[in-house]
Parts: structure tokens; C-alpha cells; sequence
């Protein structure tokens, strides 16, 4: 089965991202707004207990993780994809480091940056005109995000929640 991990933040932060996600963004109906802290893994049957169990000690130990997000940022020229920039954090670095260590051991495919994807498969002058006009909007929200959730891939490429787990540290 294959799983992630994800924050999901306020349904205001949500709800400004998808009106943008709505236009924008070719994967907007697979998942809803959210910080990815552990990318798509493959997990077995027999191996799910032991990821939860994990998942759940981490959760245990993780205090509520404070979000901020300060403006509109593009990976372009690696990728058209336009995100909400997540500041970073030591916490959040922290997290997602403990999601690939133990029964999750693997190394990250790709560098931390932690986003909210507002759009992907933009052309190059989709990408630079909505770029343009967010950079002149006041992009900035700020949160205490106090869970995280397991998610799982169905075969229409579709994400739900499998499972979540309260910060308690």
C-alpha cells in the first residue's frame, strides 16, 4: 500500500489555496492542501502495524508545530509548480527527518522545502503571470498545526486520511 505523511492546515489556509488550485492545479481533486512531511512510500500489509505504532510514538513525543507561510514561490526552472511558501522550521525539519528514520528508514528523494502546492503543469506563461500577480498580494498566515496524517493512495491516484495522530510532547 502506498502512504504518506501530511499537515493539513487551517481550512482558511485550505480554502486560499484552492482558489488557486482550482485553476491551477491538475491534482486538485486527488488531495486537499497540504504540507507533505513524508512522501509517497510503499508499505506492506504486514509491515502497517509496526509504521503506526512508529507514527504514533513520534506523534507522542511532537509538540504542536507553529505554520507560517510568507508568500508565493515557484520551483521553476526544475518544475512549473507554484506553492505557498512554509518558513522552515526546526520542528518541522525535526518531523520529517524522524518520518524517514526507523520503519521508515529511506532517504528523502527529494531536499526539505516544505510548500502548499497551488498549482502544477502550468506552462512557462501561466507559471510567470500568476506568479507576477500573487508576488503584489500579502501572502502570509500564520497557525498551530497539532496533528499529522497518514494518508494512502487508492488506485485512481485519489489520497484519504487512513489515520491521524495528535502531537502530545
Amino acid at each position: 500500500m502506498k502512504i504518506g505523511v501530511v499537515l493539513f492546515p487551517s481550512k482558511q489556509v485550505q480554502d486560499f489555496a484552492n482558489s488557486y488550485r482550482k485553476r491551477y492545479d491538475t491534482k486538485y481533486a486527488l488531495i486537499s492542501p497540504h504540507v507533505t512531511i513524508k512522501e509517497r512510500t510503499e508499505v506492506s500489509e504486514e509491515d502497517l502495524p509496526k509504521v503506526l505504532e512508529y507514527l504514533q510514538q513520534v506523534a507522542d513525543s511532537t509538540k504542536p508545530i507553529q505554520l507560517k507561510v510568507d508568500g508565493v514561490r515557484s520551483f521553476a526552472p526544475t518544475s512549473n509548480v507554484l506553492y505557498l511558501k512554509v518558513l522552515p522550521t526546526r520542528d518541522l525539519s525535526t518531523l520529517q527527518q524522524r518520518l524517514h528514520e526507523d520503519v521508515l528508514s529511506q532517504a528523502p528523494k527529494y531536499e526539505f522545502l516544505p510548500h502548499i502546492t497551488i498549482g502544477q503543469d502550468l506552462t512557462d506563461a501561466e507559471l510567470f503571470d500568476v506568479l507576477e500577480r500573487m508576488r503584489m498580494e500579502q501572502v502570509h498566515f500564520e497557525e498551530t498545526i497539532t496533528r499529522m496524517a497518514v494518508m494512502y493512495e487508492l488506485e485512481n491516484e485519489t489520497w484519504n486520511v487512513y489515520e491521524t495522530f495528535r502531537f502530545r510532547g
